[in-house]
């Protein structure tokens, strides 16, 4: 089976923000990195080229395939912050209704800018995107265990 083309690397989270080209962008990506370390309370890291994650779990595809992946992230895209949030989006209509000016698509937030959605609610989106999913890593570390014995 081959690996996936995303994996987590040793690239250096501070130098990836530091040489995003656009000022504004720059600056929301830092301030987006400071926010999900606060909410998650843990490091960052690369993962491929483009993105930042927080934290690990192991992610079961629908057809059982499983991954090491992070339970929240983002990538700063020329259109876009794109934030990743583990286990959907749905589950979070509530809040996603309270945060101002995004889309959603393929799993995924975009936001255009940080200056027009309200970030006590991402905030809250990206703790409770983090807790439900490491909680749900940590549930399948003993089955994952069992089977493999």
């Amino acid at each position: 089976m081959a690996e996936p083309k995303t994996q987590k690397t040793k690239a250096s989270v501070t130098a990836f923000l530091g040489a995003i080209a656009d000022d504004a962008q720059r600056k929301d990506a830092k301030a987006l990195a400071a926010l999900m370390r606060k909410a998650t309370g843990v490091a960052p890291a690369m993962w491929g080229d483009a993105i930042v994650g927080y934290g690990d779990m192991t992610y079961a595809g629908s057809r059982g395939r499983t991954v090491d992946w992070f339970p929240v992230g983002f990538s700063p895209r020329k259109a876009a912050l794109t934030v990743y949030l583990m286990g959907g989006l749905r589950v979070h209509e509530r809040l996603l209704k309270k945060l101002g000016k995004h889309k959603v698509g393929g799993g995924c937030l975009y936001l255009p800018s940080l200056g027009d959605v309200d970030l006590d609610v991402l905030s809250t989106l990206v703790t409770e995107s983090y807790r439900a999913n490491t909680r749900v890593t940590e549930r399948q570390a003993p089955t994952q265990r069992k089977k493999a014995r």
